[in-house]
């Protein structure tokens, strides 16, 4: 899901949850989507939030590092991704058009 340049992230959460319930599911995200609106949806949906609290919490969330520490995979797969110039800038005029030019470096790296 292709969300503006200049906008937060974390209101683009909630289609990408939409349609995933039950037990073992989890989403693991960084400080930014540590809101209480999105806590409370994730644990609605039965779904772990494995999100660390930001610094001005009074109670801060208990962190499970166990799976935050997988989340290192997808930051290094966005390192790789732009290293490829035209997706890193967004020089692309359309979504359908950036979405391709991000299929063809996907394809690129894994063929390395």
């Amino acid at each position: 899901m292709l969300l503006p340049g200049n906008a937060a992230e974390s209101p683009g959460l909630a289609p990408l949850t939409d349609g995933i319930t039950g037990k073992g599911s989890v989403v693991i995200a960084d400080k930014a989507y540590d809101t209480n609106q999105i806590r409370k949806q994730l644990a609605a949906a039965g779904i772990m939030a494995v999100i660390p609290s930001k610094r001005n919490r009074k109670r801060p969330y208990p962190l499970d590092e166990v799976h935050y520490k997988t989340r290192h995979l997808v930051e290094n797969y966005f390192g790789k991704i732009k290293e490829f110039r035209r997706v890193a800038t967004r020089y692309d005029k359309t979504d359908t058009s950036y979405a391709g030019m991000f299929d063809l470096a996907a394809t690129a790296i894994m063929l390395r």
